[in-house]
């Protein structure tokens, strides 16, 4: 079984890529970057913005899977650059999408976030949703199999700039103080990547999993004020300081990620109104002076 990866050079891809490959996958990491954990025979470079290039990769491979966890996975970066974040997370996806139901792919397997069942989560929320409900309209036109993951807090000991609790354990490692943007009483159910990539790999050994959306978090839930006094107690033998700013903490979710928020609409009726019968009749008399 052949298996492309986009994105596989990232945080969460790497791991994924390491588990396929225990799993005796053949498999073929795109990336417009290379990561210290691919080997040079498991990547190649491919920017997914590039038509030109998905098309070539797709004539001259056939995969069996394809995973997508390529584009932006940085919420704050994400709220900075709404274009870029729609750009490579929904128009990245869509120009993959192209490229797959031309060929028999078994399954397409993308990388959303819990951010999009909420109201939270500004673009990089957005971009996931978009991008989830474009999937779904590809399975309805064209029969593509998929399975949406969406991924709650990930977290392991590999220093990627996504990789929240790593960096904050580095700077209070290094500079002996814990920044945080929020009062600290956010909770959240960490996974380890590991443990994520391994489910998110379980996933092709079953059917029933085939068109289906699945949320992939830890089963602990702590607070990040529980976190950084772990870090803290941990670190027993240095001075942490610990910093909550309460600044608002943008985009992100508090308590959960799940939202109910449905937009409600006024609706304006013109007051006076052209009658139906007169309007209908202004339509033929325009159209019979074509004739």
């Amino acid at each position: 079984m052949k298996v492309a990866v986009f994105g596989g050079s990232g945080f969460l891809g790497s791991y994924i890529v390491s588990e396929l490959i225990s799993k005796n996958y053949n498999v073929l990491v795109l990336d417009v970057y290379q990561s210290d954990y691919i080997l040079d025979e498991n990547y190649q470079y491919l920017d997914i913005l590039d038509k030109e290039a998905l098309a070539l990769l797709f004539k001259e491979n056939k995969f069996d899977y394809v995973y997508n966890l390529a584009g932006f996975a940085n919420l704050d970066k994400a709220i900075n650059f709404p274009h870029r974040t729609f750009e490579l997370n929904v128009m990245g996806n869509l120009n993959i999408l192209e490229e797959v139901v031309k060929t028999d792919v078994k399954r397409y397997v993308f990388a959303s976030s819990a951010y999009a069942m909420s109201n939270k989560g500004s673009f990089y929320g957005l971009s996931k949703l978009s991008s989830e409900k474009i999937i779904e309209e590809y399975n309805n036109r064209f029969g593509l199999n998929f399975t949406i993951l969406r991924y709650g807090s990930v977290y392991s000991e590999r220093p990627f700039e996504n990789n929240y609790i790593y960096n904050v354990v580095e700077k209070a490692v290094n500079e002996e103080i814990i920044n945080h943007h929020g009062d600290g009483e956010e909770i959240r159910e960490y996974i380890h990547a590991l443990d994520a990539a391994k489910l998110s790999v379980s996933i092709l050994d079953d059917d029933k999993f085939i068109n289906t959306h699945l949320i992939l978090t830890g089963v602990e839930r702590i607070k990040r004020l529980e976190l950084f006094k772990m870090i803290k107690e941990i670190l027993g033998d240095k001075n942490i300081e610990i910093n909550l700013e309460d600044s608002g903490y943008d985009g992100h979710y508090k308590l959960t990620p799940y939202s109910f928020n449905p937009e409600t609409s006024q609706k304006l009726l013109p007051n006076p109104y052209i009658d139906m019968g007169q309007g209908v009749l202004n339509c033929i008399k325009v159209a019979s002076k074509k004739d």
